[in-house]
Order: structure tokens, then sequence, then C-alpha cells
């Protein structure tokens, strides 16, 4: 719960800690090596959520609820954009319904604040807000990870979630997606692999997407390059940034 770098948004909020590698995008996670160091540092909830394998830290499957983080949207006054479970995914199977319901009570209670929720499970996440107690929030932006062509289903079963605004974090990207189609999608946001194992982006990936915003009328934000360095390699596409954020759109069930 804290500040932080990451582009497009302002703030982190994890009332959950821990996750399951899914797809190849989940393989240099660093979610995992952060919440390694962080139970090295004693960080209560995030014992147990990772283990050693290869040298590496690797999701262990284990699942923390942090009742205690609930109320602490409640106590930021001025406005911000807060990524929701940077370190964990709020639709995971071992995530209660009823927990999702609470999480959605203090979103629901804050409506200073824009709530950006993104998960590799958008099934899940459409099957649980179709469900009673869960009303569409203008102020909660609702997405999925998609890292290659080849779970770009989850486009599909983002577009049967309820939301103002549904986004799409094709990141870390490390195949095309050229076939792509972002219609009821509303945000697309691009960034390569960081960090010590990071597979490379190829640029007509980027554009591929680029084309796929252009005619779906979608909001097309270039986070990063990433690679080893990702500050060295910038977040400039042919010359320029793309910060575009998505226009708050009719609700849409």
């Amino acid at each position: 719960m804290a500040d932080t770098t990451i582009e497009w948004t302002d703030s982190t909020w994890n009332p959950v800690a821990g996750c399951t590698i899914l797809t190849a995008g989940c393989t240099n996670c660093y979610a995992m090596r952060m919440a390694a160091r962080l139970e090295a540092m004693g960080t209560e909830k995030y014992v147990g959520t990772t283990r050693k394998t290869g040298g590496r830290a690797k999701w262990t499957g284990r699942i923390t609820l942090d009742p205690k983080a609930l109320s602490i949207p409640q106590t930021w006054s001025k406005p911000r954009r807060v990524f929701v479970n940077s370190m964990s995914d709020l639709f995971h199977e071992e995530v209660p319904d009823g927990f999702i319901r609470e999480v959605w009570s203090t979103m629901q209670s804050t409506p200073r604040h824009t709530y950006q929720i993104l998960t590799k499970r958008p099934a899940r996440m459409a099957e649980v807000l179709r469900r009673e107690g869960f009303p569409v929030l203008s102020n909660v932006w609702l997405g999925t990870s998609v890292e290659d062509g080849r779970v770009l289903g989850r486009l599909d079963d983002l577009r049967r979630v309820p939301a103002a605004v549904r986004f799409v974090s094709f990141e870390p990207l490390i195949g095309s997606v050229a076939g792509a189609e972002l219609l009821d999608i509303h945000w697309a946001i691009v960034g390569g692999e960081s960090g010590p194992n990071a597979r490379p982006m190829d640029p007509e990936w980027v554009d591929e997407i680029e084309v796929a915003c252009r005619r779906s009328g979608a909001a097309f934000f270039f986070k990063q390059w990433g690679g080893r360095n990702k500050k060295a390699a910038g977040r400039e596409l042919r010359g320029r940034t793309y910060d575009e954020l998505p226009v708050l759109a009719e609700l849409r069930m």
C-alpha cells in the first residue's frame, strides 16, 4: 500500500497476497521477486507465498487475505488511481466471493479514488461480478492481462464483465497478438518484459496493438520497451510517449 513508479497508476493496494503461475506471462513475474523480499523483511502476509527453485522465487499457490488492509483507501483524502492487488490476483480461485465483496464495499465507499483491477482470470471475474451484490461502479476499471496470441480468449471473457471501463494489459508482451479484437474494450496498455531474464518484444507487435486500438477507439498507453535495463530502453515509441487514458464510457452490462 504505497506510491508506485508504475506509469499508469498512482498507488498500489494489496488486500490479498500470493498467487499461482498460470501461463507464460507469469514466468518472470516481478511480484514473485518482490514477495520473497517482503517475506525476508518480515512482512507477515507474504510468509509462505514463494519458495526458491533454481535460485529464483516462485509462487507456492498460498493465498493470504489481509482484512486489515481493507480500510486503507479510506485514509487517503486526495483522489488517486489505485492498482488493486499488484501482488496477487483478486479473482484467483482461492479468494472467496465474500472477500471480493468486501473489497467492492471499500471501493464503493471511496468514489474519490479510481480503482484498476487486473486479472489473468477474467472468466471468474465475469462469473462473480454478475452475481447480486456487485454493482457496476464508475470508479472501478476492470482489466485482463494478455501476453501473446495463445490467451486472446481472455478478451472475450472480459467483454462479459459488467464494467464502466474495461482494459487490457499487453504486458509482458512476449508474442504477436495480431488477432486481438478490442471492441467494447476502452484502454490498452502495452509493455515489454523487464528484469534479468526479460524476453524481447518485437516492435511490430506493438504496432499491431496500436492499429487495433485506432480501429476500435480504445485508448493506447505505451508503458515501456523493457529489457534488462528498462530505464535505458525508455518508453518512447516513434519518438514520442503515448499516455492515453480511457474516457469514462456509458455503463455497459
